[in-house]
């Protein structure tokens, strides 16, 4: 076998030392490529676009659930991105009546629900919240945290209300384990049987007035559902699958409580953002489970995590996290429970740090390669990418 240098004679010992710099500059480039590739999803982002405005005719403010739509239905195309809002156009919590219809295609938007503030069956009736999701049946559930007032003082406990394809009111499920739907739900949807994931912040929490305590109530309920041809869900059964967390009332943001709800890719896990105690925590099971796994287990604490709410996961499985109280997005490993980095998508000045209250939900794009995500404090839908 030939060496892989000779230096021989000083001519050809000069242009092997050239050839040998050049190759330990090559491995050395070669290293430096692999060691660039992207350890994280939020390096692959290069910029965040401002959308559109997502406030309807009737002046409904602060979005919060985004929902990107997995087939096509009635008045929706399959990828549209469904948000609804909490607020009234008084500016007031837990009125907000409407979801609209961002078209990607079009980059326009269209009013897809509007609501009616009471609906028989809703206790306190309609605030929507962060809790939405919509079936490749058609049908689209979201939340109600409702308020009289736009205070936690008259809240009620609200219930899911289930909507055809077309945006019209169906039915509205409510029942002792349903209390303010609070948080982003994860699902399970074969079509014609889903299983829902969603946190209830409302248990036990009374007036913003004062020093409200924390009361640890709020639970995660597992909600079977038989989907008929051309019928609308039916509760078969439900499970408190998590309890124990922390909810507070509060005068800025009406509720703290537990947001963010993610599955693993096998199911086995259920990822929950805990906003009192700045932790994700993971509730094992969660589609078998018979009982409560009370707050889970402690995945991360604290750290880049400054509020947790809505979670998101991306292509290579780990957990997006936004922050109520800064601009960020967090994003975990769940192997590790590493917190790989921090990315400020909202650095609006006008809050102190950057873009704190202004995050809520979150939504991957259907490609994967980014998120939609939104600033309520200007009602604007925005897609990082």
């Amino acid at each position: 076998m030939k060496p892989l240098f000779s230096f021989s004679t000083p001519h050809r010992a000069q242009g092997c030392r050239q050839a040998a710099a050049a190759l330990l500059l090559s491995l050395a480039t070669a290293a430096g490529t692999a060691h660039a590739a992207p350890q994280s999803f939020l390096e692959t982002l290069r910029r965040n676009t401002t959308l559109i405005n997502t406030v309807p005719d009737n002046g409904d403010q602060n979005p919060y659930a985004i929902v990107v739509a997995p087939v096509s239905a009635g008045t929706i195309s399959k990828d549209d991105v469904l948000v609804d809002n909490f607020n009234n156009s008084a500016n007031l919590q837990g009125t907000g009546s409407t979801i609209v219809d961002y078209h990607p295609g079009t980059k326009k938007m269209t009013l897809f629900a509007a609501i009616p503030r009471e609906l028989k069956g809703c206790p306190g009736g309609i605030g929507l919240s962060t809790a939405m999701v919509m079936l490749k049946s058609g049908w689209v559930i979201v939340g109600s945290t409702p308020s009289n007032d736009g205070t936690p003082d008259t809240k009620g406990a609200g219930c899911l209300v289930v909507l055809d394809a077309s945006g019209k009111v169906n039915s509205v499920i409510s029942n002792p384990d349903i209390n303010d739907p609070w948080g982003n739900m994860a699902v399970v949807d074969n079509g014609t049987r889903a299983t829902l994931f969603l946190s209830n912040a409302g248990f036990g929490v009374g007036s913003a007035q004062g020093r409200p305590p924390v009361v640890k109530q709020a639970t995660v309920l597992r909600m079977d559902l038989d989907i008929p041809a051309g019928q609308p869900p039916v509760v078969k059964r439900q499970t408190v699958i998590g309890s124990g967390f922390g909810a507070q009332a509060d005068k800025g943001v009406f509720l703290i409580g537990p947001t963010g709800l993610a599955l693993s890719p096998d199911r086995k896990k259920l990822y929950v953002s805990d906003a009192i105690s700045d932790s994700v925590t993971v509730i094992e099971d969660p589609l078998t489970r018979t009982n409560s796994a009370g707050m889970g287990r402690t995945l991360t604490k604290e750290g880049l995590l400054h509020r947790p709410l809505a979670m998101a996961m991306p292509p290579n499985g780990h957990l997006l996290v936004t922050n109520a109280l800064n601009g960020q997005v967090v994003e975990i490993d769940p192997a590790t429970g590493k917190q790989l980095s921090a990315r400020w998508i909202d650095v609006d000045k006008a809050q102190t740090p950057p873009g704190s209250g202004d995050l809520f939900g979150i939504a991957m794009t259907p490609a994967g390669d980014g998120f939609y995500y939104v600033q309520d404090d200007v009602n604007t839908l925005v897609l990082a990418k």
